[in-house]
């Protein structure tokens, strides 16, 4: 039984898939006069069995089905047959087929009908593409014609007629190198021989220029089959050809797409993504691509002006990207970063301000607007050679991130519409690209600032260092990252340097950055022995994690820090440091020679669960000994390891006789790239000495008596520095400090004085109980002694010693004294 479903003709869906179908050629009767090798393997017939019975043979009709001459009048008054049948195997069983039926001319009016199927039972088996052949003989606009042995055309359809754009009489009689030496007529001829002598169905594909697109070349995939006839010999060649010139645009399209998800968007670089997209352009696209970008765009600043909306400025722009085939001879887009202005009127303000693109498919730039709006302009396009134009804004949410210009000069075919789609998808891809990076940078701006105004503007050493740092943060890739130094005074001209690296990048790290370089000076303030500071820092970062991690809404941030901490002592010209994971700083005595002390490493902080102890270590350091800490990203890299960013930090501080500041530029020129994937931060400082002449100390006995010693003793002293004035002010703080020592320490007393950039007044005792100033009373003495110290001290405090503790107060100097 036959069973017809109808199916419309339609478009194509793809080129490719005639060549597994079995053909047949039928006179107006219904009677096979061709038969297809390919079809005696679909349905067991061989051409004897046959070519000159009627097709009812293999196609048996159904009960309700019209006649063949019915239908045959039905086929011809449609163009053509297609729908699904039930085809009869010469074993009995039956097969289900896609089947079509095109009309055939011959001369003198003469018809054929030419029958093509396909076993839907093996399309849907695995048979690759099979969904794809099936789409195609059901519905794709095939066109047909059948060549003689001699291959000159005998039979043609009306299909035919419209791919190539010839009436059907010039085609009998004729070879295809006759009628079309353009189109590769050697090559199709070549193929047919090929069919005509060994039988198999072949393919070839080959270009057209079909009138009815206004001369704009199409593909065409061209399949040969040889039809036999009774006796199984070469009747001639059946062509049927299929438009594919959709399906390889569309392939070309997804192609280019493709490829710019890989190509464009590579960085966080705003002006590199635009050059990324100018490249893919040509000549995938265009033979000119420019790639302009509001001019704020650049410097991580969104445009002000959202579409639909004019800031009253007129738009300035910034090249990005420019690509040419032959960058000769555009003059107009030679310069990047070139700033551009665009005239409000013009079809680039008009795209800027609407947000919709503008496509000149026949540019003309001697009449109109352009030669009105941009005369300069339109004589550097018409000496460039475009005579084809898409201009696509660049957008994302709700704002016109730039410009993209394509544009056509070599490439003679205009632009169309499929041809803008293509430019705006792939501006749009760009577009998520830029404005990624554009928020990134306004993150990087953000977090820069931050971490720049969290550092310390200026560092200096007092009287005990001379310094100098740099800081430099890491590649856009990246994101500045939570790295800070500081140099700290502190009491008896000792000085304190710190450097530390939070974990991550961004603008967190910067805050916790923030919040880490207070708690060390608060804690610095405490007098605290290094090895203690990062004790307790250690228990601010886990507090701190804690409070993070409980707060609602809130990631799970990466957590730790490393840290080291020396403090230098001028007087005793000694150093005491420790660290928490950090790398060990770089020590360089007076000749040169370089070393990296072996002290305990020490957990990161926040990451030790304060199992593992802080240990200090405690160096004698000559004077002119140059002090080196910095950041793991000094030292490491992808390409090098720690060792060889040692050695290298090493050779570059090893130079004698240079300045810090030369020192510092040296090593940092020393880095493999001035881009560095982790922020960078090299603190230096050279120690200096006190003079003996500069510090002056007594011991005193544990009795009352000894204030007045000491009062006497520290009032010689200041006469011999010169610093009379302050006689009065010292021995009343002198008193206190000695008074308070009798009364409260125990052991001896020491007395000293020490003349730097201030005046410190220590007194140390074996008690290691701090004292505390308490508001004096009315009535009672208790109280009045640290209340009158920190009146008459520019600043006091306490400090733990090793034997005991040490109470200080300085004074401030006159100018000249300091200078001393």
């Amino acid at each position: 039984m036959t069973k017809t479903d109808r199916t419309p003709l339609a478009e194509p869906v793809s080129p490719q898939e005639v060549p597994d179908a079995a053909i047949a050629m039928l006179d107006t009767e219904g009677t096979v006069v061709g038969w297809t090798h390919a079809a005696e393997q679909l349905v067991g017939y061989s051409a004897a069995e046959v070519v000159g019975r009627s097709a009812a043979h293999v196609l048996p009709p159904a009960e309700d089905a019209p006649s063949a001459s019915a239908f045959a009048e039905q086929c011809r008054a449609q163009d053509g047959w297609s729908g699904t049948v039930m085809v009869r195997h010469r074993d009995g069983h039956a097969i289900k087929m896609t089947l079509r039926i095109s009309l055939l001319w011959g001369q003198d009016a003469g018809t054929r009908w030419l029958v093509s199927v396909t076993d839907i039972g093996t399309l849907s088996s695995g048979v690759p593409n099979g969904a794809v052949r099936e789409s195609l003989l059901a519905r794709a606009p095939i066109g047909i014609a059948v060549y003689d042995p001699q291959l000159r055309c005998t039979w043609v359809s009306d299909v035919m007629e419209r791919h190539v754009g010839v009436p059907r009489d010039r085609w009998f009689g004729r070879r295809l190198k006759d009628l079309f030496p353009g189109f590769e007529a050697e090559a199709l001829e070549s193929v047919m021989r090929q069919v005509l002598e060994s039988g198999p169905t072949k393919v070839h594909e080959y270009r057209a220029w079909p009138p009815a697109d206004r001369g704009r070349a199409h593909l065409f995939s061209a399949s040969f089959f040889c039809l036999q006839d009774a006796d199984g010999k070469a009747l001639g060649v059946c062509s049927m050809s299929v438009d594919v010139t959709g399906n390889r645009r569309a392939r070309e399209r997804l192609a280019i797409l493709s490829e710019a998800s890989t190509r464009v968007g590579s960085t966080l670089d705003l002006m590199r993504t635009g050059q990324e997209l100018a490249d893919l352009a040509v000549p995938l696209l265009a033979d000119i691509a420019v790639v302009d970008l509001m001019e704020s765009v650049p410097f991580g600043l969104e445009p002000s002006a959202r579409i639909g909306t004019t800031s009253g400025r007129r738009p300035v722009l910034r090249r990005a990207g420019v690509a040419s085939i032959d960058l000769g001879v555009l003059g107009l887009t030679a310069v990047r970063e070139e700033v551009i202005h665009v005239p409000p009127t013009s079809s680039f303000g008009a795209a800027l301000r609407t947000g919709r693109s503008h496509l000149e498919p026949v540019l003309d730039t001697y009449a109109g607007p352009w030669v009105d709006h941009d005369p300069t302009r339109a004589q550097k396009v018409r000496d460039s050679g475009i005579h084809s134009l898409m201009v696509v804004p660049i957008r994302a949410r709700r704002c016109v991130l730039g410009l993209a210009v394509f544009g056509r000069s070599d490439e003679p075919t205009p632009f169309q519409e499929d041809d803008l789609l293509l430019a705006e998808e792939l501006v749009t891809r760009a577009a998520l690209s830029l404005d990624n990076a554009l928020q990134y940078a306004r993150q990087r701006s953000v977090a820069l600032t931050l971490q720049r105004d969290l550092l310390p503007h200026h560092v200096g050493g007092g009287a005990a260092l001379d310094v100098a740092s740099r800081y430099v943060p890491a590649d856009t890739d990246h994101g500045v990252g939570g790295d800070w130094f500081d140099v700290i005074k502190l009491s008896g001209a000792r000085v304190a340097l710190v450097v530390g690296d939070v974990v991550g990048h961004g603008i967190n790290a910067a805050a916790t950055m923030g919040r880490l370089r207070t708690a060390v000076r608060t804690l610095a303030d405490m007098e605290l022995p290094p090895h203690e500071l990062l004790t307790h820092l250690d228990d601010t970062v886990r507090r701190l994690s804690e409070e993070d991690a409980d707060a609602p809404d809130h990631l799970p941030a990466a957590v730790g820090a490393t840290c080291l901490y020396a403090i230098y002592d001028p007087v005793s010209r000694r150093c005491t440091m420790a660290r928490a994971g950090h790398p060990p700083p770089a020590i360089i005595d007076p000749q040169g020679l370089v070393a990296f002390p072996d002290m305990p490493a020490g957990a990161p902080l926040g990451l030790g669960l304060g199992l593992v102890p802080f240990e200090s270590v405690e160096l004698e350091l000559p004077e002119g000994t140059l002090l080196a800490l910095y950041t793991d990203g000094l030292v490491e890299s992808r390409d090098d390891d720690i060792d060889m960013g040692l050695d290298r930090l090493g050779a570059a501080l090893a130079e004698t006789g240079s300045s810090l500041e030369d020192l510092c530029s040296q090593v940092i020129e020393t880095l493999p790239t001035q881009s560095p994937a982790d922020d960078v931060t090299l603190l230096l400082a050279r120690t200096r000495g006190l003079e003996p002449a500069q510090v002056a100390s007594w011991d005193l006995p544990n009795e009352p008596a000894a204030v007045r010693t000491a009062r006497q003793a520290a009032a010689r002293q200041l006469n011999e520095w010169g610093l009379e004035h302050l006689v009065a002010t010292v021995q009343l703080i002198v008193s206190e400090l000695v008074t308070n020592a009798i009364s409260y320490g125990g052991g001896p007393i020491c007395l000293r004085l020490i003349q730097h950039q201030v005046l410190t007044c220590e007194v140390s005792d074996s008690n290691t109980s701090h004292p505390h100033p308490r508001q004096p009373h009315i009535i009672g003495e208790n109280g009045r002694g640290l209340f009158l110290v920190a009146q008459l001290s520019r600043r006091w405090g306490s400090r733990s010693a090793p034997a005991g503790k040490v109470v200080w107060a300085e004074q401030d100097l006159p100018s000249k004294a300091v200078a001393m």
